[in-house]
C-alpha cells in the first residue's frame, strides 16, 4: 500500500513542480526588439506573458552613452497588468537599449534589455 502511494505522488510533485514554475516573459514590445523605426515613440511599452506587480516592476530607456531618456516613472496597464510602459523624452535619430526588471504575481522576478533604433 505505501509503495502504491508512493508511486502516484511522487509523479504529480514531479509534474506539478514544472507547471508551477512559471515566469513573465517579455512576450513583445513597440518599439519591437531589434528593430529601427522612422519616427520616434513617445512611450515603450512592453508585453509580459504574466501580470505584473507594478511596484515591483521597473523599465528604463537609455541612449548609446548610457544617458536616460525616459520619463522615470513606468506604469503597469490598468486595463491590462501584463503590459508595462514608460514615457520618452523627443528622442532623436540614434541607438537605445530598454532595460526591464519585472515581478510577476507568481513572486518570480525576470529581468532583461534589448535595443531599438531611431533612423534609417
Amino acid at each position: 500500500m505505501r509503495t502504491r502511494m508512493i508511486i502516484a505522488v511522487v509523479p504529480s510533485l514531479l509534474f506539478g513542480a514544472v507547471s508551477a514554475d512559471a515566469h513573465a516573459f517579455l512576450d513583445h514590445a513597440n518599439p519591437r526588439v531589434g528593430n529601427a523605426v522612422r519616427t520616434a515613440p513617445r512611450e515603450v511599452t512592453l508585453w509580459f506573458t504574466q501580470d505584473l506587480e507594478p511596484a515591483f516592476s521597473t523599465v528604463e530607456v537609455s541612449d548609446a552613452s548610457g544617458a536616460r531618456v525616459d520619463s522615470g516613472k513606468a506604469s503597469v496597464g490598468p486595463g491590462d497588468r501584463k503590459v508595462l510602459r514608460i514615457a520618452v523624452k523627443p528622442l532623436p535619430p540614434g541607438s537605445y537599449k530598454v532595460s526591464w526588471r519585472v515581478l510577476s504575481v507568481d513572486t518570480h522576478t525576470t529581468e532583461g534589455t534589448f535595443t531599438f533604433r531611431i533612423g534609417d
